[in-house]
Formats: C-alpha cells, sequence, structure tokens
C-alpha cells in the first residue's frame, strides 16, 4: 500500500495511476503484489503452519522424525506430501511477490 501511495504520478492526481500504458503495468504489479502476499499471509502460511504442527505431533505418536529415513506411517508420508505441496505453492507466490517487486524496482527507476 506504500508504495501504491507514493508512487510519482505526476500531473493528474492518483487518478493518473490508472491512464496510459506504463501505469497499467504498475497497477498489475501492485495487484500482482497484494493478491500474491495476502493470499500467502492468509492462506497458504497458515495451512503450512497448521501441517508442520500436525507433523510434529506425528512425529512423536511414532517416534521418528519427518525427515528420518523411511518407511514412515502412512499418516507420516501424507502429512509430508501435503506439506510439501503446500511450503512448494507458497513459496512459489514469495516468489512470484518477489518479481513484481523487482520488475516494478526496474519501472520506478526507469523514471528517474
Amino acid at each position: 500500500m506504500v508504495l501504491a501511495l507514493t508512487y510519482p504520478r505526476g500531473r493528474g492526481g492518483p487518478a493518473a495511476l490508472y491512464r496510459g500504458g506504463e501505469n497499467k503495468l504498475v497497477v498489475s504489479l501492485f495487484a500482482t503484489m497484494f493478491i500474491t502476499a495476502v493470499a500467502n499471509r492468509a492462506w497458504l502460511g497458515p495451512a503450512t503452519t497448521r501441517c508442520m504442527r500436525e507433523r510434529k505431533h506425528q512425529e512423536t505418536r511414532d517416534g521418528k522424525k519427518s525427515y528420518d529415513a523411511g518407511p514412515h506411517s502412512t499418516e507420516m508420508e501424507r502429512l509430508n506430501k501435503k506439506f510439501s505441496a503446500l511450503h512448494g505453492a507458497s513459496s512459489l507466490l514469495n516468489l512470484f511477490t518477489f518479481i513484481a517487486i523487482v520488475w516494478y524496482g526496474f519501472v520506478l527507476g526507469a523514471r528517474l
């Protein structure tokens, strides 16, 4: 939000952000940053943390760490797969956010 509020718009005030080709790119970059960060913070992050806690509890029940050599219980295998998928999706969203921020940095730098 701070990036959007401090974007150098030139003439036209805040409404100028929505006009022109470069400004449409900036709006789409802001939207990408916002949507991916909120989705990660509100949905994927907590789901990953819950799965990690479930794995810790399963480690206690099994008497074996999730990363130890197999064989693992069926429940631990299921939790490991779920955690891998959630963590991968979370990392992918973080990557999209990072790419959008770097791209915005180049757009902002070109305006100087």
